[in-house]
């Protein structure tokens, strides 16, 4: 059972990582984040993207609001400074849900709608859950390219989170 400090300590999580992955995509050589690379959204900025769309579409479905995409492949910001404000942006958006949550409202099912169009529902939590670990899942993806781009990727465990913070 999910619990408000529970989802609270995810969503921090969460933010903390995606700002420790954009801090060393900074020191990488300009115009590394953008660079092609032989995988399913193209590069760094490519796939971080998707992460925030995906965020965008997530948020839309606990709010009970149509999010207005038809794909999860969208580069709505292909400058990677504004991506990462952008993120910063809708992960306080998550923060902020989360500390508004109960035992409660985290088990209360939320119906919602693929992108495929196929009719869904899920409790609130396990949405918020799927967002956290689908965005760790392609943070992975995001950290094999470092070596590609000859550097090393950060620690963004939560283990490094919950030890550092």
């Amino acid at each position: 059972m999910m619990t408000t400090d529970t989802a609270l300590m995810f969503a921090r999580y969460s933010d903390w990582a995606d700002q420790v992955l954009f801090q060393a995509i900074d020191k990488l050589p300009p115009g590394s984040a953008s660079q092609p690379i032989q995988t399913l959204f193209g590069s760094m900025v490519g796939t971080l993207n998707h992460n925030y769309q995906v965020d965008l579409i997530w948020r839309a479905h606990l709010e009970g609001k149509p999010h207005g995409f038809t794909s999860r492949r969208d580069v709505l910001f292909p400058d990677i400074g504004e991506l990462a404000r952008a993120q910063a942006e809708v992960n306080q958006w998550y923060i902020d849900w989360a500390g508004q949550q109960d035992v409660d409202s985290l088990n209360q099912k939320q119906p919602f709608t693929f992108l495929n169009g196929k009719a869904a529902e899920m409790t609130r939590g396990g949405m918020f859950m799927h967002i956290v670990t689908h965005k760790g899942y392609h943070r992975g993806w995001v950290s094999e390219m470092f070596f590609g781009l000859g550097g090393r990727p950060p620690q963004f465990d939560l283990s490094v989170y919950l030890c550092e913070t």
